[in-house]
């Protein structure tokens, strides 16, 4: 497999895996306090559909890490923080400030200086 289709297949992963972060965000509508509060996510359609996509994901990384080194597949699976950063700001109105910014840009400069190494 090219490293091409590695880097693609390990964002899909990452960007699944955001998805289901923010599913489980959304599912959240308080903080949790008790077992029966925790028990009750079991029912949430959104924590389901997170865990789901999460499943998803996983099984998508392994295929990438398959065809990759470790030390190649992870770093760009931390594509998903950046992913979480733009759709936390989209779909949950959180702030996006210029050191979330900063770090994003960061993160994706770890990125391609990983990716350049391989």
């Amino acid at each position: 497999m090219s490293i091409y289709s590695v880097i693609f297949i390990t964002l899909i992963a990452a960007l699944l895996v955001s998805f289901s972060q923010i599913l489980f965000k959304r599912g959240l509508s308080e903080k949790l306090h008790t077992r029966h509060d925790m028990l009750r996510l079991a029912k949430n359609k959104r924590v389901i559909g997170g865990i789901a996509i999460y499943l998803v994901s996983f099984v998508i990384y392994l295929y990438a890490l398959s065809a990759a080194d470790l030390s190649f597949v992870y770093p760009t699976f931390a594509a998903s923080f950046i992913f979480i950063a733009v759709l936390s700001a989209l779909f949950l109105k959180e702030k996006f400030g210029i050191m979330r910014i900063l770090g994003v840009v960061l993160i994706f400069l770890g990125i391609a200086i990983v990716a350049a190494t391989t």
